[in-house]
This record gives structure tokens, sequence and C-alpha cells, in this order.
């Protein structure tokens, strides 16, 4: 029983104590009727930094350099040392084909160009004949004019007359041999460039790699016929498709609004998220073409990829950096309102009365906007539900919890 009192006893002072708070704040309340009514006005500092407009958009990579590799001339397939996935530098060995024709047609360029330095060699023997028949020829002409002009008389004309005319013809033969020379010497070039021309087709045979890169596919193997891929009207087939991957193409479609805004050097954040990498690369080239079908213009990043991490066909979400102004006062574009012809904000002064200030506006993102004139740094003002509130009226200004922990660089999407 005396316990059971005492906890009673406890319990009944508890109540009374409770009610007289509570009458005491009803007291309290009614003493300071002002308290109660002055609203409250969610307000942001404006500040200075960076206003940086930019526009998201997904791309995809592309291989720098990406060909299909035929043959020169047409064989069976004798090796293909590749397949798809291997790297492999330029000038490597891709595939041997075997072409019989072609090495016979290669031995009868060599024997043609050796039988026409044999008549190179005759002809100039014919040369040298031919100029000892007529140093003969001549020096008896020369010693039977001599004897007729010593001894008028001695020696008949018409013996004068055939000396003179096998003198005259062995010159004649003098310069026929050496013609016959000139052209086989000719022949013989133009034997040698065939002897070259096949030799180079020969060559052929061995299909090399042009690009350092990596085999996406493999079109033929061991065995198959492959046509030589050097006329428009044969649907040869390739042999490999090769594809430059250490270094890719990452390709934005970039809409027509932001065409001007798109130059060489831009800046962009770049985010992989099949691999888990975001790095920062710059616009290297673009169209200057608006697509009439899709409305964008195609822009490009070069992106370095020594290490194969990237694959092309990947998607890439992307930040391209607009515009970009430094040290700029900026304010959520939910601060600004548009009356008639003016824009203005309203400002909590030191006495946390309302204030209308009708302020010029600069750049402009989705979320901010650049105050040029107006309005002061750090100066209080109202976000949202501006029609609440009258001028000169006193408000209990409560400061935005995001903008009080934002950062300095304020960007904006466009979409």
């Amino acid at each position: 029983m005396p316990k059971r009192y005492v906890l009673t006893v406890v319990g009944i002072v508890a109540l009374v104590a409770l009610i007289a708070a509570i009458e005491y704040r009803v007291r309290d309340r009614d003493a300071d009727p002002k308290a109660a009514e002055i609203p409250t006005a969610t307000v942001v500092l404006a500040k200075r930094g960076v206003l940086s407009n930019t526009l998201t958009l997904a791309g995809q990579f592309q291989p720098y350099q990406e060909i299909e590799v035929h043959a020169k001339v047409s064989g069976y397939v004798q090796h293909i040392y590749v397949d798809i996935g291997d790297r492999v530098r330029a000038g490597q060995t891709l595939a041997v084909l075997e072409i019989p024709e072609l090495d016979a047609q290669l031995k009868g360029t060599q024997a043609e160009l050796l039988h026409s330095k044999d008549e190179v060699v005759r002809a100039e023997n014919e040369v040298i004949r031919a100029e000892s028949d007529h140093a003969a020829l001549h020096a008896a002409y020369n010693r039977l004019q001599q004897a007729s002009t010593a001894r008028p008389g001695l020696i008949a004309e018409q013996e004068l007359d055939d000396a003179r005319s096998k003198d005259l013809a062995a010159e004649a033969q003098i310069d026929a041999a050496k013609a016959a020379l000139a052209a086989a010497k000719q022949q013989t070039a133009v034997s040698d460039a065939d002897r070259m021309r096949v030799g180079a087709l020969a060559a052929y045979a061995t299909v090399t790699a042009p690009l350092s890169g990596v085999i996406t596919w493999r079109y033929a193997d061991t065995g198959a016929l492959i046509q030589a891929g050097t006329s428009s009207n044969t649907q040869s087939m390739p042999l490999v498709k090769l594809a430059q991957s250490d270094v890719l193409r990452l390709r934005l479609p970039v809409p027509e609004s932001a065409v001007p805004s798109i130059h060489a050097g831009s800046g962009v954040q770049v985010q992989v998220k099949a691999i888990g990498r975001t790095f920062f690369g710059k616009v290297v080239r673009f169209t200057r073409s608006v697509s009439l079908d899709t409305r964008t213009m195609e822009t490009e990043i070069d992106v370095g990829n020594a290490d194969l991490s990237l694959t092309p066909g990947m998607y890439a979400d992307t930040t391209l950096e607009l515009d970009r102004k430094e040290n700029a006062l900026s304010v959520p574009v939910q601060a600004v309102v548009q009356g008639g012809n003016e824009h203005y904000v309203l400002v909590v002064d030191g006495q946390d009365r309302v204030q209308k200030r009708t302020v010029q506006l600069g750049e402009q993102t989705s979320t901010r906007a650049e105050i040029l004139r107006g309005l002061s740094e750090k100066e209080q003002v109202i976000v949202g539900g501006q029609s609440n509130y009258q001028i000169a009226e006193v408000v209990k200004p409560v400061l935005e919890r995001e903008q009080a922990n934002a950062s300095e660089e304020q960007t904006g999407e466009q979409k």
C-alpha cells in the first residue's frame, strides 16, 4: 500500500506540472502575438563563382580508322595468321596466298630479261664488227686515192668508185648496228619493267597490315579463293577487317540549338559506366553541317586507348561545356520573377524586411541566372512563393541548406 500510494502521488505531481507548462506557453504566446504571425521566407545568398552552361549527351565510341583488307591479286589462301581480337602492327603478315600461274609468269619475265640482256651483248659485238669492217675498207679507199693522186691514171676510176662505195656502206652498217644496240637496250628496260611488275604482283601474295590495330572480323579461311580487290565490277571478298583502336573517336550528336557554341578545344567530361571510368577531353573536330534527318551535328573527341580498355561501340555519358563565365554574380532561376517588361527579385534586408529589386540578367543556365545589375553579393534573396510576400513586410529568413553547402561553380544542363 505505501508503495502504491507513493507512485500515485508522483503521477499526480507530474500531471500538474505538465498542465502548468502548457498554460505558461499559451500565456507567453498571447503576450507576444506578433512573434506567432511573422512568416518565414526561404532565402539564398547571391554568390559569385563560375557560371557554366553545359549540354548532356550520349556518345558512342568508334575506331579511329577501320578498313577491310583486300588482296591485290587473286589466289587461294595458303595460310592465314590472324583471327578476331588479335592485335597487329603495321607491316605484319596477315595471310599468304598461293598463285601458281603468277609464279610461272614471274619466271617467264625473268627469262625474257636474260634474253634481252643477251641481245644487248650481241648488238654490242655487231657494232664492234661493223666498226672494224669500216676501218679496213676506209683504209683501202684512202690508199687507192693516194696512189691515184701520186700517179694519175694508175688506178681506174671504176675501182676508186667501188672502194668509196664500200667505205660508205661500212659506215652505214655501223649506224645500223648502233641503232640495233639501242633497241636491244630499250627492250631490256621493257623486260625489266615487266619483271618488276610481275614481281610486285607476286609480292602481293603476302598480305600485310596497312596500320596497327585489332582484327575485328575474319572473312576467309585456309583454302578459300580470294578475288583481286582492284575492280569495282568484282564482288571481291576481303580477308579481314582491321580497326585502329589505340585511339578512338567519341562521336556526339550535338543538337542544332547548341551548334553555335561548339568550338575546337571545348571541354568535355566523359563518363563510361560500363567500365566505371571518368575522364576529361576536348572537342577535336566537327562536321560543320547539320543533318537534315536528325537536326544534329556530328562532333568528335579523340580518346587515347593504349590499353584497349575501351571497346568501339560502347556508349558514354558526356557533359559538353557550351559557355563559361568566371566570377559571375548569380542566383537560382527560381529567385527571379518576370513582371511585365522587367525582371526583379525579392530581397530580405538587414531589418528582415522584404524589398523589391529590379535586376538586369546576363547568362542563364537551367539552374542559375547571372545578375548584371541591381543586386550585390551575399544579399539574401527569396526563392519560391514570391507572391506570398508584401513589400516592407517583416519575415524570418531561413537559409536554404543546399545553398549553404553549394560549391562556387554552378552548372546547368541544356536538354
